[in-house]
């Protein structure tokens, strides 16, 4: 078995001689697509009555709840581990994840028969991890946020020789998220606004390689104030942590950018918009009395930003990713109270 040492990162996160930080090219998504077409489903694209009513515009959802884990990320996993190196079978893979990210290894791993290790904060949201033990991982806790666990996960993957399955610095994995961009563009090619939450950036960074090149739409991010790494890290370049990390919407909750979507979204992403917790949970609210979606918080942030430019939307053709459902029972409760 190879033992692979870290190499020198860009960013405040380890990275591994297997971490290309080359970012992925329109035919690598559409390679991507090649590889998980026969194992997850294309998700819908819906018009919401409710919202294309509220911002007098045509309002699309992007249903990627309806993907197996309950969340786009899963794409990201099946192209990643579809192609693993095979001396990484026995040891298998290991990720850091506050629930989404960890479904998606996990469940890419029970599919391909690699055996998976999920390193989490100590407060995760209990319906993920259970998600995530339910498809064979081994889930471990550690720490009060992300980046503790993430700690752990590289110390791991260092010491015991797993394969370290980056929350974003992976081509593979942002060229599998981007596939659902593919989708939005063959089934609505005359978009003039996408809006798209951003935590490690890994759904923004596949969106705007796909709809943001392949049409004239309007690529929109969406962070949380409360956490607001990413956009420092696009507006300025910079790739230290971030000393705010408080939101609630774990989805999006990360202090350390990462260079590979930082160097993407630079490029390409449009627009980016900081929101607060409290429209968050206004959006999640409104998703599940307008439309019944329990949609997380991440969803949300994408909605909180189309209200922060809703004069700029009148009569324009929208599209708002669905990024995924798994959110805690007892908080989705006490937001809808």
């Amino acid at each position: 078995m190879p033992v692979y040492e870290p190499v020198e990162s860009p960013d405040e996160t380890t990275v591994f001689p297997y971490h290309d930080l080359t970012a992925p090219t329109t035919a690598d998504v559409y390679r991507a697509r090649k590889r998980i077409e026969a194992s997850l489903p294309r998700t819908p694209l819906v018009r919401s009555e409710p919202f294309s009513a509220a911002f007098d515009a045509d309002v699309y959802l992007k249903r990627e709840d309806t993907l197996p884990t309950g969340a786009f990320k899963v794409r990201g996993g099946m192209n990643l581990v579809s192609g693993i190196d095979e001396s990484f079978a026995d040891p298998g893979l290991i990720a850091a994840s506050t629930g989404n990210h960890g479904q998606s290894v996990a469940y890419a791993g029970r599919e391909f028969g690699v055996p998976t290790t999920i390193v989490v904060p100590e407060d995760a949201n209990p319906s993920k991890v259970t998600a995530m033990e339910r498809l064979g991982a081994d889930v471990r806790q550690h720490g009060d946020e992300f980046d503790e666990a993430r700690k752990l996960a590289e110390s791991l993957a260092i010491e015991e020789g797993y394969r370290y399955v980056h929350s974003a610095n992976e081509p593979d994995l942002i060229a599998g998220v981007a596939t659902a961009g593919l989708e939005v563009v063959e089934d609505l090619p005359e978009i003039d606004y996408l809006f798209c939450p951003v935590g490690g950036g890994s759904s923004a960074s596949g969106y705007s390689l796909t709809v943001g090149r392949l049409t004239d739409a309007t690529v929109v991010g969406a962070q949380s104030e409360a956490a607001p790494a990413m956009y420092r890290a696009w507006e300025e370049g910079s790739l230290e942590p971030h000393d705010r990390m408080e939101t609630f919407a774990e989805g999006i909750s990360t202090r350390a950018p990462f260079a590979l979507t930082t160097e993407i979204l630079r490029e390409h992403l449009d627009e980016f918009r900081l929101v607060s917790d409290a429209a968050l949970r206004e959006g999640i609210r409104d998703f599940f009395a307008e439309e019944t979606i329990v949609a997380e918080g991440a969803s949300a942030a994408s909605l909180a930003a189309m209200r922060g430019m809703a004069d700029e939307l009148t009569g324009r053709t929208v599209v708002l990713p669905i990024s995924g459902r798994n959110m805690d029972p007892e908080r989705l409760l006490s937001i809808l109270k």
